[in-house]
């Protein structure tokens, strides 16, 4: 599992201010253009991702209740009626 806030070096009480401001000084440091290594790539796209997921609030609540995988999709496709059975 992810955990984005440790991704832009914030506080889970960080406000969309803060974020904002991790979010420009790690997308400089690890943009593609101009960070050479390796993972630099990745790193920008996680950078990326996490600023994106926090600053939405809808989000970011579903982020913080229920985890990295309520948002990327990653949740399999459940039949509720299949539970009861």
């Amino acid at each position: 599992m992810k955990d984005l806030y440790s991704i832009l070096n914030i506080s889970k009480s960080s406000n969309n201010n803060e974020i904002k401001k991790a979010y420009k000084k790690l997308a400089f440091q690890y943009h593609p253009d101009k960070n050479k290594s390796k993972d630099a790539e990745q790193k920008f796209k996680d950078i990326t991702e996490a600023y994106e997921i926090l600053t939405n609030s809808d989000k970011r609540r579903m982020y913080d209740n229920f985890g990295y995988e309520s948002i990327s999709g990653d949740i399999p496709n459940i039949n509720p009626i299949d539970l009861f059975q």
